[in-house]
């Protein structure tokens, strides 16, 4: 009875599945405004670089690559096939050879391709080969496109490390292959989850996607994409008071001191590095950590010494040496020539300025050539 019941739920989801593509269908094609969205920025395509991925329905892919620092644009489609210009009907009745895929562009200097496809993977079932989650056929089945040579091995390379990962009970399925043309869906599929947040939100909820997924990965469903330095450019004023706390802005931004002994990491004792708040460089390690008694986190040196600047501070009726970061311009604290061997100095920092990530999770969030600092 429990299957009987089962099969008749998932007969009932299909056939409202395909009411609302039926729906948007007709309401784009009627000219029927669904919401003002922008889904085609304009911006110069040579200047990016571009990723394609398939993972089943393409309403699904789109928001998760949407929200990431560095994408520019997300484009829902069809590629893998053979049929010129194929429609959705075509597509899912199959005989195309096409597969649902989104289109990423992607400025490489603010999001690596490793991060896409870290991403990519949170989104999918990779040992399905006959579609993902409810979704059933070729056309809805996974794949990673690439584009160049390089591509090829990092799509590779990070293939071989889930499996060996052992999340899967079974093997992974997703093919690599060559990047062919890319055809842009219809517009009503475009930005989906943005224009129809009800019809989407009941899709995803029923589709049996998040399920998989958070039994699959837990909280690391949510991917921290890793800081690229080279190229960091620095968010506007409202975007950092968005972003960080008050407390964060006043001192990175207007030269604050937070108050001592009552700091997030003034007798933090776990092995790690701390990194700027802001733009994410890496700064001092707990290696170089020590108890100055004065109630702030304090350091013998710097982890990575060209990311820290050093001024003249006259504030307070005194002469200082300030230290600032040097891509996120954060004020951090001072330095002193007080502190212990082998160096003398104490870099007296406030912990509203800093990030720390523990040793263990240094490749995950992209800093993994710091390892080595701790394996002595």
């Amino acid at each position: 009875m429990k299957t009987k019941k089962k099969i008749i739920l998932l007969l009932v989801f299909v056939l409202l599945l395909g009411s609302i593509y039926t729906v948007a269908s007709s309401r784009e094609q009627n000219g029927e405004e669904q919401g003002v969205v922008e889904t085609n920025p304009v911006y110069n395509r040579e200047d990016y670089s571009v990723a394609t991925f398939a993972g089943g329905c393409f309403w699904c892919m789109e928001p998760p690559f949407r929200k990431l620092p560095g994408v520019i644009d997300v484009t829902s489609g069809y590629t893998g096939g053979d049929t010129e210009n194929p429609t959705y009907e075509e597509v899912t009745a199959g005989g195309t050879g096409h597969v649902e895929a989104v289109e990423v562009i992607y400025d490489e200097e603010r999001i690596s391709y490793e991060s896409l496809l870290q991403v990519y993977w949170r989104q999918i079932n990779p040992t399905d080969d006959g579609g993902q989650f409810v979704d059933r056929g070729h056309s809805y089945t996974s794949a990673i496109f690439y584009h160049d040579e390089e591509q090829r091995e990092l799509a590779k390379t990070s293939k071989e490390a889930l499996e060996a990962s052992g999340r899967f009970d079974r093997g992974l399925v997703t093919p690599i292959r060559a990047a062919t043309e890319f055809y842009r869906a219809e517009e009503y599929h475009q930005n989906y989850a943005q224009r129809n947040p009800r019809r989407y939100n009941f899709y995803t909820r029923n589709s049996g996607r998040d399920e998989f997924l958070d039994d699959v990965w837990g909280e690391e469903r949510e991917y921290s994409v890793p800081h690229k330095i080279n190229g960091f450019v620095k968010p506007s004023d409202e975007e950092l008071q968005e972003m960080l706390t008050p407390l964060q802005y006043r001192v990175t931004q207007e030269d604050g001191t937070e108050p001592a002994f009552n700091n997030e990491y003034w007798d933090n004792k776990e092995e790690g590095i701390y990194v700027d708040i802001v733009s994410g460089e890496p700064l001092f390690s707990s290696k170089d950590m020590y108890d100055s008694k004065t109630g702030w986190p304090s350091f013998t040196r710097p982890l990575v010494e060209e990311n820290i600047v050093e001024r003249e501070d006259r504030k307070l009726l005194m002469v200082r040496t300030e230290v600032r970061s040097l891509h996120g311009d954060s004020h951090l604290g001072h330095v002193f020539e007080d502190g212990p061997e082998p160096t003398g100095l104490r870099y007296c920092l406030n912990s509203a300025a800093l990030r720390f990530i523990p040793k263990e999770d240094l490749a995950r969030e992209g800093y993994e050539e710091f390892e080595d600092v701790f394996d002595h």
